[in-house]
């Protein structure tokens, strides 16, 4: 809860800072790649508009179309709005974001890739981790850290990471049988903070 009410604390004082700072007429405006995840057919596109000297608005999507990747399950769908704080100013160096995000999935966790097996309580079938996956969506909220640089007139470099407290809603799935192995009959429920964001932007100056 406390790192609700922070994260909420920090976008009261985006929206505030941004209200009192509009010093400048003109505003930039930034279309971005990931260059990272573009390598394995992932895709992560972004636009970033400038509201103020030091302040920005930043709107990305997150496709990633896998049913099966390296023998895992790696559908992920995730849209995210990020108000953006730059030390120096828009663009420029040294930022602090803070990032709502909004998931669905079709995903194997990393801690079910072993083969390892076990009895499933609620039903007495053998079960094997790595035949196992989850299906369903998250609420994160989240703050970034990052640092954005100038290669020439209209190209930048944005590097940048994002940590939060995922909400997560799924039903477990047995993909031998196509059965559910958990108990619950709505949606299972569960909270964690992660890394959920990250990589090196490309992005081109629109305006």
């Amino acid at each position: 809860m406390s790192k609700i009410k922070f994260i909420t604390g920090f976008l009261t004082l985006f929206l505030l800072g941004n209200l009192k700072a509009q010093e400048q007429s003109e505003t930039s405006v930034y279309l971005k790649g990931n260059a990272l995840f573009a390598t394995i057919g992932v895709l992560n596109v972004g636009v970033e508009h400038q509201l103020s000297k030091k302040y920005t608005l930043q709107g990305d999507i997150f496709i990633s179309p896998w049913k099966s990747f390296a023998g895992h399950e790696f559908q992920y769908y995730s849209a995210s709005v990020e108000g953006r704080y730059y030390f120096d100013e828009a663009f420029k160096h040294w930022y602090l974001g803070a990032n709502i995000a909004a998931s669905a999935f079709t995903l194997q966790k990393w801690s079910y890739w072993s083969d390892g097996e076990f009895i499933n309580e609620h039903n007495g079938d053998l079960l094997v981790y790595s035949n196992l996956y989850q299906k369903g969506y998250s609420l994160i909220l989240g703050v970034t850290a990052g640092y954005q640089f100038n290669i020439s007139d209209r190209w930048n470099i944005d590097i940048y990471g994002t940590v939060g407290t995922s909400q997560d809603f799924y039903k477990g799935y047995d993909r031998t049988t196509g059965k559910r192995y958990d108990p619950a009959t709505g949606f299972n429920k569960s909270g964690e903070v992660l890394p959920y964001r990250g990589g090196v932007m490309i992005s081109y100056k629109l305006k």
